[in-house]
């Protein structure tokens, strides 16, 4: 999955037959494609606004223009206060906006994401879930990512790509038709879950829960 992802960014030209985003082959890497990886990859010794500003190298802009771009999308992923903060500075989640906020701010039409919070705690995690739809939402852009956690395929995606290991072929796709904002304790959702998670490991135990109803139940466990 990671290689796919490196293929549609341009890092990659070992492959047979095209690679077409909006209908345009891609050759090499370029601005109109953004990325971010598991790990945030920022420069230890530069500032959030630094490590930003490293995306618009190959802009042609002038040096106003990059700083108000680079501001503009600091603003964009709420990290105002820590401009001038250095990487260490910043919290597990604090960092991957600003990775994310670097991936974005040439204005690609399409951000891949490899993992991205992989490397979170769970509740971190969940939280930039949750900031990565606002972010999405408010960038107006595509979104590609790459995933093993079931759930947060359903909770962020429209539609879901099941793959096959070696080759690496599409096994099936899945449309995500849930409204936003979703809610993982739905039954909906779980259905979904379970459904994905039968469709990879092809075992019983997952298997989309069935309705059922409670006849004659003792008055008093109604009560409890």
């Amino acid at each position: 999955k990671s290689t796919l992802l490196r293929l549609l960014v341009g890092l990659d030209a070992d492959y047979q037959g095209q690679i077409l985003i909006d209908g345009q082959p891609v050759h090499g890497i370029g601005s109109e494609r953004g990325i971010v990886f598991q790990e945030h990859r920022l420069f230890p010794w530069l500032t959030v606004a630094e490590n930003i500003d490293l995306g618009l190298v190959n802009e042609g802009l002038e040096r106003a223009q990059r700083a108000r771009r680079v501001q503009d999308f600091i603003a964009l992923v709420g990290l105002e206060d820590f401009s001038q903060a250095y990487p260490h500075q910043l919290s597990g989640g604090m960092a991957q906006r600003v990775a994310i906020a670097r991936g974005l701010v040439a204005s690609p039409r399409i951000l891949l994401l490899d993992e991205p919070f992989g490397a979170l705690d769970a509740l971190t995690r969940q939280q930039m879930q949750d900031e990565l739809l606002a972010i999405r939402e408010r960038a107006r852009i595509t979104t590609l990512l790459v995933t093993h956690d079931v759930e947060e395929a359903i909770f962020l995606a429209d539609r879901v790509v099941v793959l096959e290991p070696r080759p690496g072929r599409i096994k099936r796709i899945v449309e995500i038709d849930l409204p936003h904002p979703r809610q993982r304790a739905s039954l909906a959702f779980h259905r979904l879950r379970e459904t994905l998670l039968h469709e990879l490991t092809h075992d019983e135990r997952y298997l989309p829960p069935v309705v059922e109803q409670i006849r004659d139940l003792p008055l008093t466990y109604l009560a409890c």
